[in-house]
C-alpha cells in the first residue's frame, strides 16, 4: 500500500467522527465482541486482542476465559510431567495429544465454540510430530520457539516500515481507518508514538521468551522439564501482562479528531 491517500467522498465521515445512526461500526458490518445486536442478543464478552477496544480490561476475558487457559496449558504440562516421570518420549507425546483431543471432543459434545481448542490441538499436533520425527523430547517445543521468532521479527519489522502492528490491530478491532499513519497533526504524532511503544513492548515479550527458552532448548533432553516450565510461565501469564500494558498505552486513543471551528458570523 502506498502512502498516498485516496480522496474521501463527501458523504463519508472523517476519521474520529461519530458514525451515523444505524451504520456498522465493525469490519464488514459484523457485530463486534462486547456489543449487543439489534435483536437484543446479550453482548458477547470481548476476548483476546478485542479487549484493546474496550474502556475496561478483564483479565479473564483477555486470556480467553479460564477454561481456555486450562485447554492451552494442560497438554504441555502433561507432556512435561509424563516425560520427567518415565523418561520416555512416546508415552509423553501420546498423553499430550490425547489431552488436547479430549478438550476438542468435550467442546463438540457440549456444542460450545471450539476455535481456541482447535488452535491448541494444531500447535500440539505439530509439536508431537516434530518430536516424534526427530526422537528428541525438546523438539516438542521447537514449533513454539519458531512462532515467537516470527512474531518478534514481524513486530519489529512493522515498526521499521512505519506500520506498527499494535496500531493496525487496534484500528481493526475498533473499526477505524489507518489515517493516523500519515496525519501530521500533533495528536496523530502522539498516537503513532504510543502505537510504536506498544509494538516494541511485544518485541520485548517475544524476545524475552526466546532469550530464556532457546538456551534451555539447546541443552537437550536434560532441560526438558525446565523448558516446559519456562514455556508455561512465559506463556499465558506473560501474554496477559503484555496485553494489559498495551491496553493502558492505547486506552482512549482512537483516531485524532479535527479541532472544532467556531461558527461564522452571518
Amino acid at each position: 500500500m502506498s502512502d498516498s491517500e485516496h480522496a474521501r467522498p463527501l458523504t463519508e465521515p472523517a476519521p474520529g467522527d461519530p458514525a451515523a445512526p444505524g451504520a456498522p461500526t465493525g469490519p464488514a458490518g459484523a457485530t463486534e465482541p462486547g456489543t449487543a445486536d439489534d435483536a437484543g442478543t446479550p453482548a458477547r464478552p470481548a476476548r483476546g486482542v478485542y479487549q484493546l477496544a474496550g474502556e475496561d480490561f478483564s483479565l479473564a476475558e483477555a486470556i480467553g476465559g479460564w477454561r481456555g487457559v486450562v485447554e492451552s496449558a494442560l497438554p504441555g504440562l502433561v507432556f512435561v510431567v509424563v516425560y520427567v516421570a518415565v523418561r520416555e518420549l512416546q508415552p509423553a507425546l501420546i498423553a499430550s495429544i490425547a489431552v488436547a483431543a479430549l478438550a476438542v471432543l468435550v467442546r463438540l459434545v457440549q456444542r460450545t465454540p471450539v476455535t481456541q481448542a482447535f488452535s491448541g490441538i494444531l500447535g500440539i499436533g505439530i509439536g508431537v510430530l516434530w518430536a516424534w520425527r526427530t526422537g528428541e523430547a525438546q523438539d516438542f517445543f521447537a514449533y513454539g520457539l519458531w512462532v515467537n521468532v516470527a512474531w518478534c521479527a514481524g513486530a519489529l519489522l512493522s515498526v521499521l516500515v512505519r506500520w506498527p502492528a499494535v496500531g493496525v490491530i487496534v484500528s481493526f478491532v475498533r473499526g477505524e481507518d489507518m489515517s493516523w499513519r500519515l496525519d501530521t497533526r500533533p495528536a496523530a504524532r502522539r498516537l503513532r508514538r504510543r502505537y510504536v511503544g506498544a509494538t516494541l513492548l511485544w518485541v520485548g515479550v517475544f524476545g524475552a521468551r526466546l532469550a530464556v527458552q532457546v538456551p534451555l532448548y539447546l541443552q537437550g533432553e536434560d532441560a526438558v522439564g525446565w523448558l516446559g516450565t519456562a514455556k508455561l510461565v512465559m506463556g499465558v501469564p506473560l501474554f496477559a501482562a503484555g496485553l494489559y500494558v498495551t491496553w493502558l498505552l492505547v486506552r482512549g486513543s482512537g483516531s485524532p479528531r479535527e479541532p472544532s471551528r467556531p461558527p461564522l458570523d452571518p
